[in-house]
């Protein structure tokens, strides 16, 4: 094999335009400083298998800032988070673009192929702009496998997707693929039609590592802009339709990690929820990942739905009762940084014929529902701030009056006399 596999030639020209972005760069950059080999070795560094570690430790500090030292600054360290997550755009490039319009097929609306793709991929600032917009809907650290009930080669967007991975040269036709698949999963009446964009990604980061991936999205609301310019000397003010860029109305990322399982995914949909399934289950037939989210999440819900469901049913538990073992499970996945079935049990259901019972009811709940939840797992701190809007531990009594239940349930007490059936209620002082 030939050591010379480049021959590189730069015109004066060329030269010219990276010597400019060079001090273009330069001069948004100032507060950057350079280290020396020693001062680099010195430092702690925040890699990718550090960088979790680093996030959830933030959020302990911002919660508890308390137990930091003196010369350790949270605002700084803040600062630095938010540059990080600020540059991640800028590593995230998109190398290729497709466009097309799709139509509802059920209302007989066509579905428009782009002959080619976009030209526009050279534009810097639209790609910048596009790249905030694609990325700008994805907040959750929610992720999902593209799945099949029968064989994982049977999903179509699996397929198209695999072939725009090993090979970027085919990735025009597989984009006309995807389009036609969403085109024929559009059969719901309510289905708004609309630019469907297919993007090639380099250089986005999942799990702390550089990863190339394949980004669907569809734009379908149309909002009004005004627009104010000088016409004939006079300020002149116009409306028009456009895709707002600060909402995403439906969008997914492929990485190019975790073939096997069906590819790492996360998914977007901000449209009513009459429609929400023409998106993840019939378009990209998706699965929660098996991961810390989703251990956590399942947990979660299955606890709440034992708890308010199947308790009372089996054993005689008051509602106030209910209200504690709902605050003890909270407590007890916002304190633990693992969850452990067997620990769980006994700190929080405690009696041994309900823990039984809890144990039967996981199993039932897995089988029903077509899923897994481990016995041992890291609790994920995203999963239990979702899941603690659910979490309200209220005792509703009649349409008069409803006991939100935080604290010692100790203080509430449970009666019935001639009047009928009450709440008595010990506090120490009234806010």
């Amino acid at each position: 094999m030939s050591q010379n596999v480049i021959s590189l030639a730069l015109s004066a020209d060329q030269l010219a335009e990276v010597n400019k972005a060079l001090d273009m760069l330069e001069k948004n950059l100032t507060e950057l400083i350079s280290l020396s080999v020693d001062d680099r070795s010195e430092l702690r560094k925040m890699g990718p298998k550090s960088e979790m570690f680093a996030r959830k430790a933030y959020d302990v500090l911002a919660q508890s800032p308390e137990i930091l030292p003196g010369t350790f600054e949270l605002a700084d360290f803040t600062v630095d988070l938010e540059a990080l997550d600020q540059l991640r755009p800028v590593f995230a490039r998109i190398a290729a673009l497709a466009v097309h319009i799709v139509g509802n097929k059920a209302k007989d609306e066509p579905l428009l192929v782009a002959p080619a793709l976009s030209g526009q991929v050279g534009d810097t600032g639209l790609m910048q702009t596009l790249t905030a917009y694609f990325a700008g809907g994805f907040k959750s650290e929610e992720y999902y496998n593209l799945h099949h009930e029968t064989d994982l080669a049977c999903n179509e967007v699996y397929n198209f997707v695999c072939k725009v991975f090993d090979d970027r040269e085919t990735f025009y036709d597989n984009s006309v693929g995807l389009a036609r698949h969403l085109y024929e999963t559009g059969t719901h009446p309510q289905i708004k039609g609309g630019e469907f964009y297919v993007v090639y990604f380099t250089g986005c980061r999942f799990g702390g590592e550089a990863v190339d991936a394949v980004g669907l999205f569809k734009s379908e609301t149309r909002d009004t802009f005004l627009d104010v310019g000088e016409q004939d000397g006079q300020l002149h003010i116009s409306s028009c339709q456009g895709i707002n860029v600060d909402k995403l109305d439906k969008g997914c990322l492929v990485f190019n990690t975790e073939r096997e399982e069906g590819f790492a995914v996360c998914v977007v949909d901000n449209t009513n929820r009459a429609e929400a399934r023409y998106w993840i289950d019939d378009f990209l037939h998706v699965r929660p990942r098996q991961d810390n989210y989703h251990n956590t999440h399942n947990v979660l819900a299955m606890c709440k739905k034992y708890v308010t469901g199947h308790l009372p049913s089996e054993f005689d538990v008051s509602k106030a009762d209910q209200a504690e073992m709902l605050n003890e499970t909270m407590k007890y996945f916002r304190e633990q940084d693992n969850f452990s079935l067997d620990d769980f049990s006994e700190k929080v259901i405690r009696q041994p014929e309900v823990m039984e019972s809890f144990s039967r009811y996981k199993q039932e709940y897995e089988q029903e529902r077509d899923i897994r939840i481990e016995d041992e797992f890291a609790i994920s701190d995203s999963a239990v701030r979702k899941q603690a809007r659910a979490y309200k531990s209220v005792i509703k009594l009649d349409r008069n009056f409803h006991i939100y239940v935080h604290g010692n349930r100790n203080l509430l007490e449970q009666g019935e006399d001639e009047k009928g059936k009450f709440y008595k209620v010990y506090y120490e002082e009234e806010e």
